[in-house]
């Protein structure tokens, strides 16, 4: 998902697990977020400054009163900037602190000042996460609404084991990540698709030459699996069926894994009957080779053919088994001609609607963003703006509610 336009602070307690945090930052920073870095004193003993402001490429903020110039509001503005505050690492005096409701220094007046959801990643030493006292200040921050990134079980500084070390920085990123999904702008969700059946197809498909070569394509699957996503939380019963990913499957999806392309159409017809909806997002190869060797085709010094025979097209061949009462949507990728070219297999197709992209630009191919045009049978083109993947998805999934 990109972060464009979001806005994070990270606040550094004193803990060793401070080295991390420059890698979260840049997750952050590279998804398009801007993030403020405030550090408490014995932060500062782990990591610099300078490193924080090299990441972030703001100034860190240190001070409730800093010297060096004045300003009376100045843990206000920090409290009120952010979308989200993240605390990591965060200590037992830190989370002591906040949950008496002192506010003694720069990052627990802001955390005290601020309407903004906070997390708190803890990092501590076995025993001082067991004590008593942190887990009764745990469970009340909890019960007030603060979001804890829980530690994990392993190996510490002091060379103790046990429960006390904080998540690693993927896992804070996607938990944030996961914070700006959930809290995406209503009119981009506004029809439930609740109790409505969707299959969608995503990613390549590969079509072996021999066992260990095949032809494929560019597509990752993060358009599919983005629609898979947006059409859980829109209340839908979700099957993917996907060809090879590197993805995580979105939670309650159903998911059928597949290979090749004939895989992909036979599942295609076997799951449509049982669905509202078919989401045609997959990137089918359209050849496949005319004689697959049974064993490696051995390297020569000279020239080989490779003869091609078309595949079938999934799209035009499900007409003969859909219903009056269900609906197809396709995807096209063009290079050139993209409307014509579309509207040409909207036709052909008999499809509800297609959607148009056109790689470049950081769009399309294994990027996060996307720019699409959605082409519909007697209507005006509804053009999407470039916007993350998930985003596009909640607006197609709006556009198709109103026909299912």
């Amino acid at each position: 998902m990109s972060l464009n336009g979001k806005q994070v602070l990270i606040g550094l307690t004193g803990g060793i697990a401070c080295y991390k945090i420059p890698y979260l930052v840049r997750n952050l920073t590279q998804s398009g977020a801007e993030v403020q870095i405030v550090m408490t004193t014995a932060a500062t003993e782990f990591i610099t400054p300078l490193t924080m402001e090299t990441m972030s490429n703001r100034p860190v903020a240190l001070h409730l009163f800093p010297k060096e110039k004045f300003v009376s509001t100045h843990h206000i503005d920090l409290a009120t900037w952010p979308d989200v505050i993240m605390i990591a690492p965060a200590t037992a005096n830190f989370i002591g602190k906040i949950a008496s409701g002192i506010s003694d220094d720069l990052l627990t007046t802001i955390v005290c000042a601020s309407p903004k959801p906070v997390m708190i990643a803890p990092a501590m030493n076995p025993q001082m996460w067991s004590n008593p006292i942190t887990q009764k200040n745990y469970e009340y921050l909890k019960s007030l609404g603060f979001d804890f990134i829980m530690p994990t079980e392993g190996n510490m500084a002091c060379d103790h084991f046990g429960v006390g070390r904080m998540q690693e920085p993927s896992i804070l990123f996607d938990h944030i990540n996961k914070f700006f999904k959930s809290n995406l702008p209503l009119k981009e969700k506004k029809k439930s698709l609740k109790d409505k059946n969707f299959l969608i197809t995503a990613g390549p498909t590969r079509e072996n030459i021999d066992p260990v070569r095949y032809i494929s394509n560019y597509s990752s699957g993060k358009m599919g699996y983005a629609l898979a996503e947006a059409a859980i939380f829109l209340g839908a019963n979700v099957t993917l069926i996907s060809g090879p990913t590197a993805l995580s499957v979105p939670s309650g999806v159903k998911l059928i894994n597949i290979q090749s392309t004939n895989d992909l159409h036979q599942t295609v017809t076997r799951e449509f009957k049982k669905n509202d909806c078919l989401i045609m997002s997959a990137a089918p190869a359209d050849y496949t080779p005319q004689d697959v060797k049974t064993s490696k085709i051995k390297k020569a010094d000279v020239s080989m053919g490779l003869k091609l025979k078309p595949t079938i097209d999934i799209l035009k061949d499900i007409n003969r088994i859909k219903k009056k009462n269900q609906i197809v949507v396709g995807f096209a990728l063009e290079t050139e001609n993209g409307i014509a070219n579309a509207r040409k297999k909207l036709k052909d197709k008999n499809l509800d609607l297609i959607v148009l992209n056109q790689p470049g630009n950081g769009t399309a191919f294994d990027s996060d963003t996307n720019q699409v045009t959605v082409i519909r049978p007697r209507r005006k083109n509804i053009v999407l703006p470039k916007q993350s993947k998930l985003e596009i998805s909640f607006c197609l999934l709006d556009i198709i509610a109103s026909l299912v």
